[in-house]
């Protein structure tokens, strides 16, 4: 019975959805580490708490850091790339929100504006569409003769499941690692790649 328990444990913390919100809004910004139906703050802070600033000492004699040669790191780079673009298309985007409030005086220069946002928005939507996973959207433009200012809101809530998360990782951390393995024994006079 234990070990039904621990599979059922084990399962469903694979299935648990792990990422981000992040809102832009002139009052407060901020940004949620979202965790299954928990959300942490993580920006700004909750704490008003103030650090004292750091003062960063410069050593002066200290010899400039070596690159590599580009030819051996490619294959690190092409397996870097190919995880972002597999990483990229596990994210589901569960919630993208926008709102722009366009201010103005001037109905005919409103009213051009107007058309130019929706068009921008209408470029960026199949853009976004192809890169992720969007589930739900919400755009929308409005216009506003008493304000002084133009204001945006956006929202934006992506989450990916544990279990995808650590496949990636573990799929393509190895294949970097047997990468880095093969460029150390080079640099210390090992066989070609």
């Amino acid at each position: 019975m234990g070990w039904l328990i621990a599979a059922a444990v084990i399962c469903g913390l694979a299935f648990l959805p792990i990422g981000f919100r992040a809102i832009y809004r002139k009052d407060a910004p901020g940004v949620w580490l979202l965790i299954g139906p928990f959300k942490f703050r993580v920006y700004p802070k909750a704490t008003t708490k103030e650090k004292a600033p750091e003062t960063k000492t410069k050593s002066a004699g200290k010899p400039s850091e070596k690159g590599g040669s580009y030819q051996d790191f490619q294959p690190v780079i092409s397996t870097i790339t190919e995880f972002l673009g597999e990483f990229r298309r596990k994210i589901r985007v569960n919630h993208l929100e926008m709102k722009m409030i366009l201010a103005g005086d001037d109905p005919a220069d409103l009213a051009v504006n107007y058309g130019r946002a929706w068009i921008a928005l209408g470029n960026l939507m199949p853009q976004l569409e192809r890169l992720f996973i969007i589930k739900k959207r919400n755009l929308e433009v409005e216009c506003d003769f008493a304000a002084t200012e133009t204001l945006i809101f956006a929202r934006l809530d992506a989450t990916i499941t544990l279990a995808r998360t650590v496949h990636l990782l573990t799929h393509h951390g190895a294949k970097v690692l047997k990468q880095l393995m093969k460029l150390r024994k080079l640099q210390k006079g090992g066989a070609k790649l």
